[in-house]
């Protein structure tokens, strides 16, 4: 009886799975996401805490067993910064933040984002903590005065629930951690000028690391005090354990808020000859490593479209079925986000497009030209990943049977779709289960999935679109500007 819990961007999540990985019960609740004018993008953490009490005293009110343990995971990047107590000095700023644009922009200009690439694998985007603690000490110095840990969600909520000030080694990956080491590297630290930040970085947790349910916890959520704790990894880790990826090239594919793209590897080697986008995801095994290429071309931009066009979400595929491949001529760029792009490459002028319209087109081809485009730039993701094996995909994305379809065509290979959706806190689950050496078959908890195979003929002209999206990509990049 763990309680998996996956606190999203916009959603929380709480799950319980039975003995062989199949969800029993589960609970959800929306988080309130900020936008504000300028691109900011904020949380305020007490509400999302509310969301964790919500979803987990109504899955624990359906138990006819207690509880034995609590697994979290969650949203990564952005900067949630707190006292001692884990009270928030300010609302939190969420990974999707482009309030340091301008910053980013400098970095890769003077070559402080291709040095801390060389360092530790990690390019950094606008909401990453490097930059967003780069403009607070520029911005809001007296707000990190104040703040005695400078972390993430996941580490927000474990704060709060068990007192302990700690951090998962997948969101200390990006961008000051080691992924070899598993260590900060002070250079690069150093090289965003935040040496004398420094103190606001928790050292990262011990592998198998588990916490206990203080009383104020205990209250919160309605569950014993002194209840184990796991914390981590972030979702996007969590989600590639959860959905079976195993052996070194296996990849998952995450159609949610961000299109995140991840494959599995034994060995973190960057160069820093490439261009400096994506991360090494220090996983909870050492030795083990997602190189992840989290887009921000995820789900949001269909809720955009959706918006434009009048639309609900669910009448998306209807519209793509409507429209041929290549969808009728129509082209797209899919960089919607504020804050441009973080991979395979790190733009944060980066600006969606549409291409090859005229009178003749309707709704149902602006729509599939979105869903191809992002499809496209998964597959310039997941080259740059270094996909080999296996492919497994979850997400919101994934629900549908139409966009899933053009993503096994646009790739070339046939997708595995595990039948719980709740990949997040499975993962999270699995994590906890090894570190309270809680056996389990991890056969059985990966074999409730389907297949979804690729159309060859859609391949072989996607094949041709595909290149047409980087021959658009290369020149749009020549005339982006913040």
């Amino acid at each position: 009886m763990i309680i998996g819990v996956d606190i999203g961007t916009s959603l929380t999540k709480a799950v319980v799975f039975d003995e062989v990985g199949v969800s029993l019960h589960q609970a959800c609740t929306p988080s309130e996401v900020h936008h504000l004018p300028g691109g900011l993008v904020e949380q305020d953490l007490d509400q999302v805490i509310g969301t964790v009490a919500t979803v987990v005293r109504e899955v624990a009110a359906r138990l006819d067993a207690p509880v034995t343990a609590l697994a979290l995971t969650g949203q990564g990047d952005g900067v949630w910064l707190r006292d001692e107590d884990g009270n928030a000095v300010r609302p939190a700023i969420s990974w999707l933040d482009g309030r340091a644009n301008a910053l980013l922009a400098k970095w890769q200009a003077d070559g402080v984002s291709r040095e801390v690439f060389r360092r530790t694998g990690s390019g950094m985007f606008p909401g990453c903590a490097a930059a967003i603690l780069s403009y607070l000490d520029t911005h809001e110095p007296e707000v990190l005065d104040r703040a005695v840990v400078a972390g993430y969600c996941v580490d927000a909520v474990v704060q709060r629930l068990t007192g302990a000030i700690t951090v998962d080694v997948s969101d200390a990956s990006l961008p000051f951690l080691d992924p070899k080491t598993r260590r900060y590297d002070e250079g690069a630290i150093a090289a965003v000028g935040l040496s004398h930040r420094r103190g606001l970085l928790a050292e990262p947790a011990a592998p198998k690391a588990v916490f206990s349910l203080n009383r104020h916890g205990a209250e919160l959520l309605g569950l014993p005090e002194g209840l184990p704790v796991t914390a981590g990894p972030f979702d996007l880790p969590a989600s590639a354990i959860g959905a079976g990826v195993r052996e070194p090239g296996d990849g998952i594919l995450t159609a949610g808020t961000t299109l995140a793209c991840q494959v599995l590897t034994d060995s973190a080697e960057f160069d820093g000859e490439g261009e400096p986008a994506g991360m090494f995801l220090s996983t909870p095994t050492p030795g083990e490593y997602l190189h992840a290429m989290p887009a921000m071309v995820g789900t949001a931009s269909i809720d955009w479209i959706c918006r434009l066009l009048g639309i609900e979400v669910t009448g998306i595929g209807p519209l793509l079925a409507q429209s041929p491949p290549g969808a009728a001529g129509v082209r797209a760029l899919p960089f919607l986000s504020a804050s441009g792009e973080r991979a395979p490459f790190v733009d944060a002028s980066a600006r969606a497009q549409f291409a090859g319209l005229s009178l003749e087109h309707g709704r149902a081809d602006v729509v599939r030209a979105l869903c191809e485009s992002i499809a496209y730039a998964a597959r310039h993701c997941f080259e740059a990943a270094g996909l080999s094996g296996r492919l497994y995909a979850c997400g919101g994305g994934v629900r549908s049977a139409e966009w899933t379809q053009i993503f096994a065509d646009v790739l070339g290979r046939p997708i595995v779709i595990p039948s719980d959706p709740g990949v997040g806190a499975r993962g999270a689950v699995l994590v906890a289960a090894e570190a309270l050496n809680q056996p389990y078959d991890r056969d059985l908890w990966a074999s409730s999935s389907r297949t979804v195979s690729f159309v060859p003929e859609n391949a072989e002209f996607y094949q041709r679109g595909y290149a047409d999206y980087q021959a658009s990509l290369t020149a749009a990049r020549g005339l982006w500007r913040l």
